[in-house]
């Protein structure tokens, strides 16, 4: 079985450590993979979660989200209480395990699955991934779905946003159709930086130097996510690292 970590702890954090351990404690077949996403980024949390639940792979495989900012409530929270535990299964077997939070499951939804709360408790620790969770991932893992309770409002992703950025400074778009004809020139603004960036078939169909605004390699359902791909450069860099969420406007 393999079990998919995104979370908002930080690559090589001691919280993933302590996940994958509670995980194995639970699962003891399982293989973890951590996934990590910047803190508080719900976006790219859900981005992620989508990614990998409609692609390729294991159809028992489980995808695990937890990033939580707590920012649901702007009031004081009393035993660390944050936002519920959902999970969601999909046709193809896959399982979905993830808080409730901003866009975490926004792009899941998006697609017509139907995400149902966990009757689990959702306050009783600042780390409830850990000491929380898991025991409602594993017996959902098992089958147990009277854990499952009422289907829950999900707000739909942001339109024409950064998504997600991976690691060679990509930037993932949910602009899912061409901003120009291809070939042409755009100039595109994110955040307070604006770059030009031809429009193309494929990200790398530009000379190096320069930017491509092309269908990447994300996407599920017949559906193709654009990114921006500075060729020989980072496109990250050079609109100011841009968190999940931020407009990608085409200003000419």
């Amino acid at each position: 079985m393999l079990v998919t970590v995104i979370a908002d702890y930080g690559t090589g954090d001691l919280a993933f450590a302590e996940v994958r351990q509670r995980i194995a404690q639970l699962l003891p077949s399982a293989e973890v993979t951590p996934v990590p996403v910047p803190a508080f980024d719900t976006v790219a949390a859900g981005f992620c979660v989508a990614q990998l639940a409609f692609g390729s792979g294991p159809s028992d495989r489980i995808v695990y989200a937890n990033v939580a900012p707590r920012q649901d409530v702007d009031e004081p929270r009393e035993n660390n209480a944050g936002e519920r535990l959902a999970a969601a299964r999909l046709d193809s077997g896959v399982l979905v395990v993830g808080v409730a939070s901003g866009a975490s499951l926004s792009f899941l939804a998006a697609e017509g699955i139907t995400v149902r709360a966990v009757n689990v408790a959702d306050q009783g620790s600042q780390f409830r991934s850990r000491d929380v969770f898991p025991e409602a991932l594993a017996a959902l893992a098992h089958g147990d779905d009277t854990l499952l309770g009422d289907e829950l409002p999900v707000a739909p992703p942001p339109e024409h946003a950064v998504a997600y950025t991976d690691g060679y400074g990509n930037l993932k778009t949910t602009w899912h159709s061409a901003p120009a004809p291809v070939g042409s020139t755009v100039r595109v603004r994110i955040g307070e930086v604006e770059a030009e960036a031809t429009v193309s078939d494929g990200v790398f169909e530009v000379p190096a130097g320069t930017m491509s605004f092309a269908p990447g390699s994300s996407g599920w359902n017949d559906k193709i996510w654009w990114e921006l791909l500075a060729r020989g450069g980072n496109a990250a860099e050079l609109f100011g690292n841009p968190p999940g969420g931020t407009s990608v406007e085409i200003v000419r």
